[in-house]
């Protein structure tokens, strides 16, 4: 028997409504997947995660960039900020947390690897952009004169917060080619080597855990309140 076409003033088909159990099947399958994504976005670091020996050219860490998603560097953001705010006015910690932040956007480094190393340099100066060490490095950051020169900046250009930072960022990849991807051997080399370097890295590692910390509590109490509204 030949199909019959239904003409266009033929009326329209009822939509078939959905038993209830299968309505509310699907809103616990979509609060389970929200509870789910909020758990692993909001996970707490931990410092295994960020050993010494890690390379970040074979086996990335959780802080990587690579696999770090923005609202943990956001995250980071904040944290560095309240760290900053124990040094210096709240602008300028404000301001200095979004250079940490900036500058690293697109580069193997996280906020946290230049927050650690200007608390270290001039974290007892107030994190003052006019601080000038015995040796003569200059900024936030405290780069020698040679060493921003041979990065395109000048001596002038570490008085500003910006650009010191982008210098320091510089330093940092030539410090990480020369420790064959050892993040954490690269700061040493920041600063230098032999004895002062080693205090120079155990002060880095007190910031890092200190840091770590406050990200862990404010990390657990997002996750609370992201609970608690998805729930209700």
């Amino acid at each position: 028997m030949p199909s019959q076409f239904v003409g266009n003033d033929a009326a329209p088909a009822k939509p078939i409504p959905l038993p209830y159990s299968i309505i509310m099947r699907k809103k616990l399958i979509y609060l389970l997947c929200m509870l789910l994504l909020t758990a692993c976005e909001n996970a707490p670091f931990s410092m295994a995660e960020i050993q010494s020996t890690t390379s970040l050219a074979t086996e990335p860490s959780i802080l990587d960039s690579r696999s770090i998603s923005l609202i943990q560097r956001k995250k980071q953001q904040a944290v560095i900020e309240s760290a900053f705010s124990s040094k210096t006015s709240p602008e300028r910690a404000q301001r200095l947390a979004a250079i940490c932040f900036d500058k690293t956007v697109g580069t193997v480094f996280m906020p946290f690897d230049l927050a650690e190393i200007a608390m270290v340099e001039t974290g007892g100066h107030r994190l003052s952009a006019r601080a000038v060490s015995v040796k003569g490095a200059v900024g936030v950051w405290q780069l020698m004169p040679s060493r921003a020169k041979s990065h395109g900046f000048s001596t002038k250009d570490m008085l500003d917060d910006a650009k010191c930072a982008e210098a320091a960022v510089c330093e940092l990849y030539t410090k990480l080619d020369m420790a064959r991807g050892n993040l954490e051997r690269a700061k040493k080399y920041y600063c230098g080597q032999g004895p002062q370097a080693n205090a120079y890295m155990k002060k880095i590692r007190i910031v890092r855990q200190e840091m770590l910390a406050e990200l862990n509590i404010q990390s657990d109490k997002i996750a609370l309140a992201e609970s608690a509204s998805t729930i209700r």
